[in-house]
């Protein structure tokens, strides 16, 4: 955490999710759309931010934004092998967002019982997100959703493994405070993806 930082990546796109509103929920599940795909994890990160910065960040404003414009925004920041087929799947998550929930994913909570199964069962149901979508959206939702907590990604617990900080989410947990586990995990795959986790277990 001192080497890659104290921030989740739904800090990096100034997103709250400790809130537990409509706004920073949806667009972290439009985040970990983006992060989910193959593509490099700053790439995506530029997209959502991209996003963001042009007010796409609610349900409503994402599904009235028009094919053509999200495909540009995407294009133009790192996405454009997937602009197109991510565009579709963008405007899909938030007709099938404000369809089924009003637009607010606490809603799909509740739907679900705070049963982390369930609500997994619910999020694969939007276009584009997977396991790996549905764990990086727990990674950083179990800030707000009690019912998550401890979670962590098969990334970050391999990663977590390999520097001997666990085997499994509770042992990772374990070394902070619960606010500050979403930014271990966080911590965790980046370390990851910069290839030096050796390094810092040699250290």
């Amino acid at each position: 955490m001192a080497r890659y930082g104290a921030e989740t990546y739904a800090e990096a796109l100034g997103l709250d999710l400790a809130r537990n509103t409509p706004m920073p929920l949806f667009f972290w599940l439009v985040a970990a759309n983006l992060f989910s795909a193959r593509i490099g994890a700053e790439q995506a990160l530029q997209a959502a931010q991209a996003l963001k910065k042009a007010g796409l960040t609610t349900a409503e404003r994402m599904a009235e934004a028009s094919w053509t414009e999200r495909v540009r925004i995407l294009n133009r920041n790192g996405y454009a092998r997937f602009d197109e087929k991510t565009s579709t799947f963008l405007k899909d998550m938030a007709d099938r967002c404000l369809e089924a929930y009003g637009g607010d994913l606490r809603k799909l909570r509740e739907a679900a019982g705070r049963d982390p199964a369930a609500e997994r069962r619910l999020l694969k149901e939007f276009k584009g997100i997977g396991d790996v979508g549905a764990d990086i959206f727990f990674r950083e939702a179990q800030l707000a959703w009690d019912e998550l907590y401890p979670f962590a990604d098969a990334r970050a617990l391999e990663a977590g493994r390999r520097l001997g900080l666990g085997a499994n989410a509770a042992e990772l947990a374990a070394h902070v405070e619960r606010r500050a586990f979403p930014a271990l995990l966080s911590a965790l795959v980046r370390a990851d993806l910069d290839k030096a986790l050796d390094e810092i277990a040699a250290a």
